[in-house]
């Protein structure tokens, strides 16, 4: 047998709830409006700060900063879409070593978890944005950026739910091979 050959699977999966499908995808456009808006500062776009407010962002450590925190959040969100399709229970054979060899449930599902509870810390105080002090902004500024993050308040229990049904779906595949 080839390393590269995936193994038979021991149970069969049931396919994602069309629910899990949509919330996973959607993990990826919540994070795209406060990525898109750090994108427009690299660019030098000011984006809702004032003149002075602007400057410690236009250094090129602060648009390397920005830059890749927008591409790793991303590639974060998109994780999330590995739950519900098929590379979330086969790794992809491209990737060495471990290309065509079925991902362990819990390989998935204790990062995933661990994620959600950390991003559901990290942004449950985005909906009072407008209740702290942003002097740096101009008052349009701080309206827009304050509307472009509130989708993240979402980005942790989305990705919790979408965790839990693939925790579900594997879960009742592996009872069923077991009473087979």
């Amino acid at each position: 047998m080839s390393v590269h050959s995936p193994l038979p699977p021991v149970t069969s999966v049931a396919a994602p709830p069309r629910w899990a499908v949509r919330a996973a995808h959607l993990t990826t456009l919540i994070v795209l409006p406060s990525g898109l808006w750090r994108i427009a500062m690299v660019l030098g776009y000011p984006a809702g700060y004032t003149e002075d407010g602007f400057v410690s962002f236009d250094t090129p450590w602060a648009k390397a900063w920005m830059l890749t925190l927008s591409v790793l959040s991303e590639l974060v969100a998109f994780l999330t879409t590995g739950l519900v399709r098929p590379w979330g229970e086969v790794v992809p054979r491209w990737i060495p070593l471990i290309g065509g060899r079925r991902v362990r449930p819990m390989a998935a599902v204790v990062p995933a978890a661990l994620g959600a509870v950390a991003l559901t810390m990290i942004w449950a105080n985005v909906p009072w944005w407008w209740t702290y002090p942003h002097e740096d902004m101009t008052p349009t500024g701080n309206l827009v950026v304050g509307i472009l993050y509130q989708p993240l308040v979402l980005w942790g229990p989305l990705t919790a739910a979408v965790t839990i049904s693939y925790h579900r779906r594997h879960r009742t595949a592996q009872r069923r091979g077991s009473t087979d």
